[in-house]
């Protein structure tokens, strides 16, 4: 009678199984049990996943051995790239070693990055290529997985690495498969900065948006028709005008803004240049009238007229002297060109190298309504001139009084959200404007006082790369953040805020480990053997108690 029930019981746990994997492969859900969510994806990640429709493949270059901590990398983007997947199975991934055709991905412009290794106490260098490259259809995007940001130690790296991860796909993700929808004005026509020196920043914008330049010459002859063709712009870029905006053009532009249309305002008031002060040795700083004061006023903020001097500042490179036929170059600390690091957590600033400004004026916020966000500033030890002044290379010879250092934190960076008053709501108009608005609908702005922010240098005709120093090679983040800047004002989808994800995460203390390494080798050997040998003998035991009885 059992035998037959145990007969019976076979089929039943056959189908149970059967069941179970049926259910397993039909319902698919993944439980997320870390203390910080890591493996949770955001909304705007499922969303941009879940539009794909076409097949998508992404080819990892971090197969192969690895050092311990580089595999937390490898087994983060695994495991990531398994929560894609299981949302959309369009998107298929593969690890790829990059030794076999590693100057083919340098010819792609994937650099290797060189790392410090500690192992058995010994100091060692590791070659890895933390890139991944994402192709759909006939585009393809390539994935920085390390990042290059300026961090204290391999493990904070690291660690911002890991936090960017889902950013760094998503926004890949986001641009390989989206139409380009939004349009940016480029606005000329005030003096503004040649296309040659926009180059670095424009190539970069030019793969999310679509650009054109937009004049507002044409104010003059048709005031109503240039406000109608500048209204089709979604944004307006306004990169260090040099002449004096006319009353027709700024309330073209505060109609503009009125309606909706967000601008990145950056402006130089002082005129104060390196190329005649490397020509002449000395040079006046002196105002620079772009009649744009009372209009910044009215939304909230006042550009000073003056330069700041940061102890915490880049270098130029000067001639120091000769060694026969060659000149000797040297790098001086140029404190009229302060290095900003932000501290906060907007997603704008959020892991972001130094930011590297040229003569900035320090801005004053003003009561209103509308909100403020200080996105750049000065270091704790900064020091505001008044101009007109004179500026001269012998600053370099010498040593700043660090007690007249003591303007902390001017504001050289500032967000603007709210709805915007016209200010021309209580003026006289210089031209009649149909459908003319007193307040506006919630829009966002950013003023930044320094137009150099956004220009690159340029050698025998040709721009050079702005995201670091020519000479020295120190990286800058002035692209990442004008492409932060542009994305948060355009932002429907949410992507930016996925940079402000902070992760807790452990890396091994080497130097404990390699200590204590002898312990933890004779417990790993020891233990398991251990546990056998207890088992065996209660196993034993128990055996020979049942048969004996």
């Amino acid at each position: 009678m059992d035998i037959n029930k145990s007969y019976i019981k076979i089929p039943l746990v056959l189908l149970a199984i059967f069941v179970l994997n049926f259910l397993g492969n039909t319902f698919n859900k993944r439980f997320d049990l870390t203390q910080d969510q890591r493996y949770t994806l955001s909304k705007e990640t499922i969303d941009i996943v879940e539009n794909i429709e076409q097949p998508i493949t992404i080819k990892v270059y971090l197969q192969g051995d690895f050092p311990a901590e580089f595999k937390r990398i490898q087994t983060e983007t695994n495991q990531f790239l398994e929560e894609l997947s299981a949302i959309n199975d369009n998107i298929k991934f593969r690890f790829v070693n990059p030794i076999s055709n590693a100057k083919e991905l340098i010819k792609k412009g994937l650099q290797p990055s060189r790392l410090t290794v500690q192992e058995d106490g010994k100091m060692s260098e590791a070659v890895i290529f933390p890139w991944a490259i994402i192709q759909y259809n006939d585009k393809s995007e390539n994935v920085s997985l390390l990042s290059n940001t300026t961090a204290k130690s391999q493990e904070d790296q690291l660690e911002k690495s890991i936090e960017n991860l889902e950013y760094e796909f998503t926004n890949a993700l986001h641009k390989i498969t989206s139409d380009k929808v939004k349009k940016i004005a480029i606005l000329k026509g005030n003096g503004e900065l040649e296309d040659i020196n926009l180059y670095s920043f424009l190539k970069e914008l030019g793969a999310y948006y679509k650009l054109a330049e937009f004049t507002l010459d044409s104010v003059e002859v048709n005031p109503q028709k240039t406000l109608n063709d500048l209204s089709q712009y979604d944004l307006s870029i306004i990169a260090k005008p040099t002449k004096t905006f006319t009353e027709q053009e700024k309330l073209t532009l505060d109609q503009y803004i009125i309606n909706g249309g967000k601008t990145l305002w950056l402006i130089d008031n002082v005129n104060a240049e390196m190329d005649s002060l490397m020509v002449n040795g000395k040079s006046l700083a002196f105002n620079r009238d772009l009649n744009l004061t009372d209009l910044l006023f009215n939304y909230g903020v006042r550009i000073n007229y003056d330069v700041t001097k940061d102890l915490k500042s880049s270098t130029i490179r000067l001639a120091s002297g000769n060694t026969g036929n060659k000149t000797q170059y040297q790098d001086f600390q140029w404190l009229y060109f302060p290095l900003v690091i932000s501290s906060n957590n907007n997603p704008i600033t959020t892991n972001l190298d130094p930011i590297l400004l040229k003569f900035p004026s320090t801005i004053d916020t003003l009561k209103n309504n509308i909100s403020k966000t200080i996105l750049l500033q000065s270091s704790p030890n900064a020091k505001a001139i008044g101009t007109p002044t004179n500026i001269s290379l012998n600053e370099i010879a010498t040593e700043p009084n660090k007690e007249e250092f003591n303007n902390a934190n001017n504001i050289f960076g500032v967000l603007l959200e709210g709805n915007f008053n016209s200010a021309y709501a209580k003026r006289i108009k210089p031209f009649d404007i149909k459908n003319f608005k007193d307040v506006g609908k919630a829009n966002k702005m950013v003023v930044i006082s320094d137009g150099d922010i956004i220009a690159n240098e340029t050698f025998r005709g040709e721009p050079i790369p702005s995201n670091k120093d020519k000479w020295t090679g120190q990286p800058y983040g002035n692209i990442n953040f004008l492409l932060n800047t542009t994305h948060y004002l355009l932002d429907d989808s949410g992507i930016l805020k996925l940079r402000s994800k902070n992760l807790q995460i452990h890396f091994l203390d080497k130097e404990k480990a390699f200590q204590e390494r002898t312990f933890w080798q004779m417990f790993n050997v020891i233990l398991p053997l251990a546990i056998l040998a207890v088992f065996g003998f209660v196993f034993n035991y128990l055996r020979k108690r049942k048969y004996s009885s």
